[in-house]
């Protein structure tokens, strides 16, 4: 199923979210190379680009091989996130999308993320602001609300609408669950029948079925998987081709996760560099390998590797 986001058209209706620490440029081109229809990038602060931090540079890269893709911001000064959107338009990004959900405490702190959703009234000058500066479109993704006795993604999805955005996604958690306990899917039916935009649905997606029941008890235009997509980029092609057939294709076999692993360390050894790029592939590993034989002291033995050779050789001996 197309869905359509202000005027960009994509391939399908199911996303990658925006994952600190793991959607980055590498994984992306994989989860597009395997039907995901938008990847979401890691988060960035409008803050650390206007003073030119050089940890923005590699958050900012994006590959031609995994457009379309959305650039998330995140930060609490309209003024500052609508000049830094305006200063990166002309990038090879083709969604801006406002990070109103983040539950990590010193972003919370910082009135940012989530904490947003505890102030209307800035939250509309903030997607006013982003909407009149940018032609391409503007999305925001929000939770549930900031806890129980706030709920109030529904009013926040209205002023967002109001404001030009293009799409709303909804994590169906407060920012107190965290990602603990069960989304709320009711949630998301609620903020689906008060707005007229698309809205895309997040929170306990882990495979095709669940995918499934998110949109028949939401009617949500969207489907975001986050953690279901840790060392899962196959995900994507089963929900899309779940969703279209009813059929679901086959897992992947020892060899395609073999062979998906290695693809995964050669682009993070070219993209990060092998000691960065191999630290990181540890908890990748760890993912791609959960539920296996042998996996815990498959994952214990992974904490151990610094080099691509040495990752080829535990792969090799262990799956």
């Amino acid at each position: 199923m197309k869905l359509t986001i202000g005027n960009v058209t994509l391939d399908n209706n199911v996303i990658l979210a925006p994952m600190a620490g793991v959607t980055d440029l590498p994984y992306r081109v994989l989860c597009r190379e395997q039907g995901c229809g938008l990847v979401c990038m890691e988060m960035v602060s409008a803050k650390a680009v206007l003073y030119k931090n050089r940890n923005t540079k590699e958050l900012l890269e994006v590959d031609p091989r995994e457009r379309p893709v959305s650039l998330q911001l995140f930060g609490s000064d309209p003024e500052i996130l609508s000049k830094i959107a305006g200063e990166l338009e002309e990038g090879p990004y083709d969604i801006f999308d406002i990070n109103m959900g983040c539950p990590v405490p010193k972003i919370v702190k910082n009135g940012e993320g989530s904490a947003l959703m505890r102030n209307p009234k800035l939250v509309e000058e903030i997607l006013s602001a982003m909407v009149r500066t940018l032609k391409k479109p503007v999305t925001v993704k929000i939770r549930k609300g900031f806890d129980d006795s706030s709920v109030n993604a529904v009013e926040i999805a209205k002023i967002a609408e109001g404001c030009g955005v293009s799409a709303i996604a909804v994590h169906g958690r407060t920012r107190e669950q965290y990602y603990s306990g069960r989304a709320d899917w009711d949630i998301i039916r609620q903020v689906k029948e008060a707005v007229s935009i698309p809205v895309i649905g997040n929170g306990d997606v882990f495979t095709p079925e669940n995918a499934k029941r998110m949109v028949e008890e939401t009617g949500c235009d969207g489907i975001m998987v986050a953690r279901g997509a840790k060392g899962n980029p196959w995900i994507f092609r089963e929900i899309a081709e779940y969703l279209e057939t009813g059929r679901k294709p086959p897992r992947p076999s020892a060899d395609e996760l073999k062979a998906m692993i290695m693809r995964h360390g050669q682009m993070m050894l070219e993209f990060k560099g092998e000691t960065a790029g191999m630290r990181e592939m540890r908890k990748h590993v760890a993912w791609y390998t959960a539920g296996y034989p042998n996996s815990a002291a498959l994952r214990n033995d992974i904490n151990t590797v610094s080099t691509m050779d040495e990752l080829t050789a535990l792969i090799g001996e262990r799956l």
